[in-house]
């Protein structure tokens, strides 16, 4: 059945993540990408994460330092118990709490300021898209923001698209030799624009070179 492929897919999804946490920082972001991720820093700059802040897939940390700096609070969730060590390690900061569950089973225990995630919306397939979003709805303040990243179609040069899947999937290779499948759903910016608005959410994009953009997001006002 379609509903067991998809979970099977997210289960080998989240397989892939714990089994990459130790080469993560190594491999990623790719070559190249080192002017990409500095505009995407200077843009969350701009947008000023305070007060209470939630994280989405926080991995090795990448991006948790950046938010930590700035958040009154800050909560990291990820599936992946590999990834949070990692970060917990990197982060060492009291304000910051690691939550491991998976984020599409997860629900908040409190409201948050800004809602936070990079590399996680391309990784909801189609069929959770519309729940995902309620979710960070759920997770909002009545005057919460999001701040998002992700990649743009461009970067499908780079993946091995995977045709018959239960979701837009790639196959990626761990430097064991072992490969896993992933979700991988591509966004251009004024496509994801007008998809959240129909969700009711204002949202304004920016792409930043060619593999990838970054939104801002609230909740229509009627």
């Amino acid at each position: 059945m379609m509903g067991d492929e998809l979970d099977a897919l997210l289960a080998e999804q989240v397989a892939y993540y714990r089994a990459r946490a130790g080469e993560y920082d190594a491999t990623s972001p790719l070559p190249g990408d080192d002017k990409s991720r500095a505009k995407l820093l200077d843009a969350l700059q701009s947008f000023a994460p305070r007060g209470r802040v939630l994280e989405l897939a926080c991995g090795t940390g990448q991006w948790t330092t950046a938010l930590a700096e700035r958040a009154s609070e800050l909560t990291a969730v990820d599936a992946s118990p590999e990834m949070l060590a990692i970060a917990s390690t990197r982060v060492r900061n009291d304000r910051v709490r690691f939550v491991q569950s998976d984020i599409f089973a997860w629900r908040p225990d409190q409201r948050y300021d800004v809602v936070f995630f990079s590399a996680w919306l391309s990784h909801v397939p189609p069929q959770r898209f519309d729940r995902f979003w309620t979710l960070v709805a759920d997770s909002l303040t009545e005057t919460g923001r999001v701040f998002l990243i992700d990649e743009r179609p461009a970067a499908a040069a780079d993946e091995e698209v995977i045709s018959d899947a239960a979701a837009p999937a790639v196959a990626r290779p761990l430097s064991d030799g072992t490969r896993h499948r992933t979700v991988k759903v591509f966004y251009e910016p004024d496509e994801l624009r007008d998809r959240l608005a129909n969700l009711g959410w204002a949202v304004s994009a920016h792409p930043v070179g060619s593999r990838f953009f970054y939104a801002t997001c609230r909740p229509s006002v009627e």
